[in-house]
């Protein structure tokens, strides 16, 4: 049945979700992959500063947040409660904005593993890993739009997948160097690279966010500095200071584990959109 027949014989209903594990823009598009398809959904309006989704929806609720909790990012269902909207403006920018955005993730994902493979840095490595799994994330957004369903979760499981499997590569790596011979990093090259990162997640953020309404349009200090991209180009910058002041490699394999684990678990969110 339609949306719009729908409008004409039932209430809209408002549901808030907390959903406190999403603090950047790609769990948003992992949670619109998720609801993709749930055609009783009219609009979903997502507040990331303040970890909030809205979904205007008709009938029952059961459904999306069903698919809401299966991401494991934390979301709960705050309430429900029917309202008189039913138009909703759309936002005709948001596909040349997840263009940019996965443009700047790509290509830091190209720099970061080319300069960790040289600076012999797992920290550079792991997080050129996460940029790309980001960039997963903006693609699949941009690359499936108008695909059936099953094409899109297929698409989904084999990024998933991809990115499980070259993150175990990479930990494996870590474990080896760990235990084998020690192999300093080139401190500089890691710090370098990690505040051009930081500055290029910084961009991905204020670009997305650009986005929204005027009252929504700057980036909250408190959000910024609590996105995990920004918390890894942090600890990168983090593990290079260590590792010159230690003369130790053990400050970047342990900085690249944790990540790798991140992208793992990143990965396994993804693979739950294509349930």
């Amino acid at each position: 049945m339609e949306l719009s027949s729908l409008k004409s014989r039932s209430k809209m209903n408002k549901t808030i979700f907390e959903i406190t594990k999403m603090d950047c823009p790609s769990e948003e598009n992992l949670i619109r992959m998720k609801l993709d398809g749930i055609s009783s959904i009219a609009n979903l309006d997502f507040d990331i500063p303040n970890r909030r989704l809205t979904v205007f929806h008709i009938g029952e609720v059961d459904q999306i947040e069903k698919s809401v909790i299966e991401l494991n990012l934390g979301g709960k269902n705050i309430t429900t409660e029917q309202t008189d909207q039913t138009e909703f403006k759309e936002n005709a920018n948001q596909k040349k904005l997840l263009w940019s955005v996965l443009a700047i993730n790509f290509a830091f994902f190209i720099i970061e593993m080319t300069t960790g493979i040289i600076s012999k840095s797992m920290g550079l490595v792991a997080d050129s890993l996460d940029m790309l799994a980001d960039s997963f994330v903006y693609g699949i957004s941009l690359f499936a739009v108008g695909g059936t369903v099953i094409k899109k979760k297929r698409i989904v499981k084999l990024a998933g997948y991809f990115q499980i499997t070259l993150a175990i590569i990479g930990f494996v790596e870590v474990l080896r160097r760990f235990f084998g011979d020690e192999k300093l990093p080139d401190f500089s090259t890691m710090i370098i690279v990690s505040i051009f990162a930081l500055i290029a997640n910084g961009i991905c953020l204020y670009i997305l966010q650009k986005s929204k309404s005027k009252e929504e349009s700057y980036m909250k200090a408190s959000m910024i500095f609590t996105s995990n991209d920004v918390i890894i180009n942090l600890g990168v910058i983090t593990a290079g200071i260590l590792a010159n002041r230690l003369s130790s490699n053990k400050p970047d394999l342990i900085i690249g584990a944790i990540v790798f684990v991140l992208v793992i678990q990143g990965a396994f969110r993804i693979l739950k959109v294509s349930k």
